[in-house]
């Protein structure tokens, strides 16, 4: 076990002791997590308590939160922490994949408002936005503060980063916010395990418990397929980003998939959980002879090796490239951000396919196409 690991369960350990001390109720049970290591979870008689570790600052917490059943009244001595009356009724969901998997939940009436339409590929909710019974908020990055009010949200549901200096206004309107930063976690089993916060929430604790029993079972499946089917080939993920290329790091979601699905990588042993920043010269020396290329873009349709080279000419100097071995993931197209962080297994198959090309019995590419002429 790295020291870097061991210092996470260390903090996560003891946040988990402060919430069994903090209420007036004895001692709580803490949920047991199998992957999660940002997210401590701790149920006393009337109410659960759930805390998130800071990803950016160690041994900090990001936020607590008091879940309260809405059926009772409010317990005295509280701890600290949000307090939000479950089930959660009206929510305004600030991101895609969150909105996903309200849906998936059966929940997906409970959305009255969103951010960032454009990139929310859902029917559902493009529907019920243009039928009125969803509120365009605008930008995530600066909502219409009015339009939230007017729909009356029990709590705003969005991502956190890092140095964001906050949610401004959005602070001011006494709705909690519910910071999403299972995005952050550095492993795509570890991501998926979120939803049980989220379906305590919404009241569907006993469905996301399922959900994800299908989803983990169904990851560890895959992978003793591939302990089979033994190492797979080497791998080259996403592309130029004007003048960059954003390289997962090793410990990132990503990063973990490659492995899981018996890939070589370049950067198996960066310790990054996010991308790193590089130059194309760095990624051609260091992976150029890598045999699969995979990326993500965003396009009206199905994108050619022709324009690939349009894109950046240097493309043409990677043996995946030179091979025809380059598969292409249409996030218009697609349902890879809506899907793909709670059904990772979905993901991994993907890979396993594109990584092990003769392995039997495999599912259809779900994401990913093999780039045509």
């Amino acid at each position: 076990m790295s020291r870097y690991i061991l210092i996470l369960l260390i903090a996560v350990s003891l946040s988990s002791c402060g919430a069994r001390t903090g209420g007036s109720q004895g001692d709580g049970d803490t949920l047991h997590l199998k992957y999660a290591s940002l997210l401590t979870i701790v149920k006393y008689e009337s109410y659960t308590e759930v805390s998130i570790r800071n990803p950016w600052k160690e041994g900090m917490l990001l936020h607590s939160y008091i879940l309260v059943p809405r059926h009772i009244a409010l317990p005295s001595n509280l701890p600290h922490g949000t307090i939000v009356r479950t089930p959660v009724s009206r929510a305004a969901v600030f991101t895609t994949v969150h909105c996903s998997l309200l849906t998936t939940i059966g929940r997906g009436a409970n959305i009255v408002g969103v951010a960032d339409l454009k990139y929310i590929k859902i029917p559902y909710i493009q529907e019920q936005v243009r039928q009125g019974h969803i509120a365009d908020c605008g930008s995530g990055m600066n909502p219409d503060i009015e339009k939230i009010v007017d729909v009356n949200p029990d709590i705003v549901m969005l991502s956190p980063f890092e140095n964001s200096g906050g949610f401004g206004k959005l602070e001011e309107i006494n709705v909690p916010l519910v910071e999403c930063a299972e995005y952050m976690e550095n492993s795509p089993l570890a991501r998926a395990e979120w939803m049980k916060f989220y379906g305590m929430l919404f009241g569907e604790e006993q469905r996301t418990d399922s959900l994800f029993a299908v989803v983990d079972s169904s990851y560890h499946a895959l992978q003793q397929q591939v302990k089979q089917a033994g190492v797979g080939r080497s791998v080259l993920i996403d592309k130029m980003v004007g003048s960059v290329w954003y390289v997962p790091g090793g410990h990132s979601t990503l990063g973990q998939m490659i492995q899981d699905a018996g890939g070589r990588y370049a950067w198996a042993d960066d310790e990054h959980s996010g991308s790193l920043s590089l130059p194309f010269e760095m990624v051609l020396e260091r992976a150029g002879d890598a045999e699969v290329w995979m990326y993500r873009y965003s396009s009206d349709h199905q994108q050619t090796y022709h324009e690939l080279l349009s894109d950046y000419f240097g493309y043409r100097q990677l043996q995946a490239f030179a091979s025809k071995n380059v598969y292409g993931c249409n996030v218009e197209q697609t349902r890879f951000y809506e899907e793909s962080p709670f059904r990772p297994d979905y993901l991994l198959s993907d890979f396993i396919q594109i990584l092990h090309p003769g392995i039997p019995n495999t599912q259809p590419l779900r994401y990913y196409q093999k780039l045509h002429e």
